[in-house]
């Protein structure tokens, strides 16, 4: 009978275990907090510096309305944390279809609220990047949640 083999990782998976396996050292009292859940906040950290960087350039250099700006930063840093999520962190091998649908799903809710927080706060006098923060703090945990259980859920990754 031949036996099943674990393929080798990848660098972009040895790269992600690397990153989040402190995780499981954590005292007991904190072992809630998975390993998948800390590489998504340190990936989501990562692509939302970008995202700032890029609306701080667009909010500076460009006469775009607001919404636009944040548009454009938001989608450019979802796209980015797509694949590093795929492959660093949940370390998926599922089709990119339906990932992808899914993933935009997921995206195009958290750009409406990101949007629309975004520039109600700055209309009431919130500087931009803050409530930029604000509402990227506001749309952190759907967005984990909808990524662990819904775009890349257990059947569609390697263990």
């Amino acid at each position: 009978m031949p036996t099943q083999t674990t393929p080798p990782q990848t660098r972009a998976e040895r790269f992600g275990t690397w990153l989040t396996s402190w995780a499981t050292r954590l005292p007991k009292s904190l072992r809630f907090i998975t390993p998948e859940f800390v590489g998504f906040a340190i990936l989501g950290t990562f692509t939302f510096l970008i995202d700032m960087a890029i609306l701080a350039v667009l909010k500076t250099q460009t006469s775009l309305p607001l919404p636009v700006d944040v548009a454009i930063g938001y989608l450019a840093a979802f796209g980015l944390n797509y694949v590093l999520n795929r492959t660093v962190n949940f370390k998926s091998h599922a089709p990119v279809g339906g990932q992808v649908l899914r993933f935009t799903v997921i995206t195009l809710l958290d750009l409406g609220f990101t949007t629309l927080a975004t520039t109600w706060l700055a209309d009431v006098g919130v500087p931009f990047a803050v409530a930029r923060v604000g509402a990227a703090c506001c749309v952190g945990l759907f967005t984990y949640v909808g990524a662990r259980f819904w775009v890349f859920r257990k059947e569609n990754r390697k263990d």
